[in-house]
């Protein structure tokens, strides 16, 4: 794997938003700067993502200088979004996780609802540092998350990508394929592998940026959505269940944390450590 590389990078200011593609990343040590602060939820104070809510493909966020958004959707004018102060924090629920987040002004509330059709509003994660730790069953003392499913930052390969797809257009589901990456929503992406060689990764440097694997990306209904329609269709999973099976899981990916911050950029070699 001498020759692998850093293909691209992705980050998701709101999450389950569109995101923006930069050449360069700073790392931080619960991901990359940005990505993944801001969050909806919904009157009960749960997350909403694409599962429930699959037009949120649709919508665009871009970071703004001092972290900030500027939210973008067809049909919606665009809207500026500051960072709130953090003056009291509301308790919302990630998956079974509780988290306290600072909520955005009204103007931000209605635009999200007016996009969904629905009674959301916006969250800004004030401190990462502290408000969410990473699941302690694959984590080391002190390592915290934001608003991502679980875990600082996801990889994935260009090469297992090109293997999926090849499945694909062998199955039921052709049509369907192929698959950009969009519809797994990475951090990274990394070319230069074997298909598949991910899977024994441990440890591995960006750049000068070191990372550990904390474990196997299961994959949910998200990625069966058209991120440019926010249709949805039966790939990857069905053919994720039939060649990807792994513990219960249907999987793609890995699962990273930070090991030190620095700045990555597209290019930057890619090298296991273990």
């Amino acid at each position: 794997m001498g020759n692998a590389q850093l293909l691209s990078i992705h980050v998701h200011p709101v999450k389950a938003f569109r995101g923006q593609s930069p050449r360069e990343a700073v790392v931080e040590p619960w991901g990359l700067a940005g990505d993944r602060r801001w969050a909806l939820i919904d009157d009960g104070g749960k997350v909403v993502t694409q599962r429930q809510q699959p037009r949120l493909a649709l919508a665009a966020a871009e970071l703004l200088p001092g972290g900030g958004l500027r939210l973008s959707a067809p049909g919606l004018e665009p809207l500026t979004v500051p960072v709130p102060e953090p003056v009291g924090t509301v308790s919302l629920e990630i998956f079974r996780d509780k988290v306290e987040g600072v909520l955005a002004d009204e103007a931000a509330h209605a635009w999200c609802s007016a996009h969904l059709g629905a009674d959301v509003r916006l969250v800004h994660m004030d401190d990462p540092a502290t408000r969410r730790p990473v699941d302690p069953e694959y984590a080391l003392p002190g390592e915290t998350v934001t608003f991502a499913d679980g875990y600082p930052l996801l990889v994935a390969t260009s090469a297992s990508l090109d293997a999926l797809n090849s499945l694909i257009a062998r199955g039921e589901h052709a049509a369907e394929g192929p698959l950009p990456m969009d519809r797994f929503r990475p951090n990274v992406v990394v070319a230069g592998t074997d298909p598949w060689a991910e899977d024994g990764w441990s440890r591995l440097t960006i750049g000068e940026v070191g990372f550990r694997v904390a474990k196997t990306c299961g994959r949910c209904v998200v990625t069966t959505t058209d991120q440019a329609t926010a249709g949805r269709g039966k790939e990857p999973l069905y053919t994720l269940g039939r060649h990807r099976r792994l513990g219960g899981k249907l999987v793609f990916g890995q699962n990273l944390v930070p090991l030190s911050r620095g700045t990555i950029q597209v290019g930057d070699p890619v090298t296991v450590v273990a």
